[in-house]
């Protein structure tokens, strides 16, 4: 399996978490690992993302067809983020939340617990190994 965590880039605060959309700087955030991405994804992805906002523009950033996934809302386990994933053909990019996304990064890892990917940043599996790790501050 080829998978890419995604989590979402800066977001403002907010009562409504669900309604949540990116700041300036999460804009920048989702532009800049997007532009990253393109450079290096193939022709063929599927592009799955939590029905939060601020994830689904980060996904939009990528500038592809977005498949929502309600599995994928804030809350999601671990076991639910590889499920939606597995649903999928070739490489597929989940974008989503924290701690969510590092709980499923940890579990991909073979370990307990979660691992920490900040905002915007990405962790790229292919089989069993992580390929990539990248945070927008690096670009």
């Amino acid at each position: 399996m080829e998978l890419i965590l995604w989590r979402h880039a800066d977001a403002e605060d907010g009562a409504d978490d669900m309604a949540r959309e990116l700041t300036a700087k999460g804009e920048m955030q989702a532009q800049a690992m997007a532009k990253w991405l393109r450079a290096r994804l193939p022709a063929k992805f599927a592009l799955v993302a939590s029905p939060a906002a601020r994830a689904q523009q980060t996904a939009a950033a990528l500038s592809a067809s977005i498949e929502t996934e309600a599995s994928l809302a804030p809350g999601a386990s671990a076991a639910a983020i590889v499920r939606a994933a597995e649903k999928r053909k070739g490489l597929v990019i989940i974008v989503g939340h924290q701690p969510d996304l590092g709980r499923a990064a940890a579990h991909l890892l073979g370990t307990k617990g979660e691992c920490r990917i900040e905002k915007g940043a990405l962790w790229w599996f292919e089989d069993d190994k992580v390929r990539a790790v990248m945070s927008p501050d690096l670009l």
